[in-house]
């Protein structure tokens, strides 16, 4: 997945501490190995010829705690499943573990070895450049050109968010570190990180399937415009939230558009379509009397030049006045 990132930095660890390396993300999938001399355990046999480990492995090595270690974990032989004893160096960027990075060393390497502190910066680098690979690769997603976009599903293949449900969030600000992120958009399989950012927040439907990735971007953008700019809505709002605001976009029928200016008629074409036309409850609602209100009515007729006895224009009139909301 991110092989030509670091595979340089592998080989470094490889010859800088004399033994067989091999990078694993987090979900114990390969990354990059350097080559192999010497016994060959069946796990690094494995995580090589299927590029991945399996879970009994995975929970095997991590019963030692090496996704919280913050420096090199031993980790003991198991002769009866044939492990052989390894050393991993965490790969961690900003306090977040991205990769491990296995020594096969046969126990050579003292714990207080001074390689092992430049070779914990390399693992460190490493973990930085997988770090930003995934927004590049949301970057892509993004694009226009077809080929980018192939390119990165390849890139993000065996991600959570290839493999399962996922939502795109649209928020302002600075993301919450470890999650793809590009520019204003986050692509995750948890909707709930929603509540730690701040403004505005639009939230896409669930989809599966990095194709969708674009047009889930749509969906939290106009959920975001709705929260931003729409009174009733609640600061995060979902996609699956926006009833008729779903269908509109930022157009405005050209007719409607000198009517935006004059709030009061404005207001008051918008609660007599939301009312269906009932002028008594229209006029409830403005707490007005009824002849002001067809008053109101015939001025909003002579300003857009629309009939609201026709039901295309009071269509036109309603959709433009719910799609004005959204406009900047």
């Amino acid at each position: 997945m991110y092989e030509g990132d670091v595979q340089g930095l592998v080989d470094a660890v490889s010859a800088l501490l004399e033994a067989p390396a091999t990078l694993e993300d987090r979900d114990f999938r390969l990354i990059a190995f350097a080559a192999h001399e010497g016994e060959l355990d069946p796990v690094r046999a494995g995580s090589i010829l299927r590029r991945g480990s399996s879970a009994e492995v995975r929970a095997w090595f991590e019963s030692f705690g090496i996704a919280r270690a913050a420096g090199p974990v031993r980790t003991p032989a198991d002769p009866a499943s044939g492990i052989l004893e390894r050393l991993c160096l965490p790969a961690r960027h900003r306090g977040v573990t991205y990769a491990y990075l296995w020594l096969l060393d046969g126990g050579a390497i003292p714990p207080g070895d001074p390689r092992l502190a430049e070779a914990m910066e390399l693992a460190a680098e490493a973990a930085a450049r997988l770090a930003v690979r995934p927004s590049r690769a949301l970057a892509g997603l993004l694009s226009d050109e077809p080929a980018e976009r192939e390119e990165a599903e390849r890139l993000l293949a065996g991600h959570p968010v290839a493999d399962g449900r996922y939502v795109v969030i649209v928020a302002s600000g600075s993301p919450p570190q470890g999650v793809i992120a590009h520019r204003d958009v986050i692509l995750t399989v948890t909707p709930d990180l929603a509540g730690r950012l701040e403004g505005p927040v639009g939230i896409s439907a669930s989809w599966r399937g990095l194709a969708h990735v674009r047009e889930a971007v749509e969906q939290a953008r106009t959920a975001r415009r709705v929260a931003a700019r729409v009174p009733g809505f609640a600061r995060i709002t979902h996609w699956d939230e926006l009833g008729p605001y779903r269908l509109l976009t930022d157009a405005v029928d050209p007719r409607v558009v000198p009517l935006l200016g004059n709030e009061v008629l404005r207001g008051t074409a918008e609660t007599y379509l939301d009312e269906a036309g009932h002028a008594q409850r229209t006029a409830e609602a403005l707490t007005i009397h009824r002849q002001t209100l067809y008053y109101r009515l015939h001025r909003i007729e002579q300003l857009t030049g629309l009939d609201l006895d026709s039901g295309p224009d009071r269509l036109a009139l309603h959709m433009s006045l719910k799609s004005a909301h959204l406009r900047d």
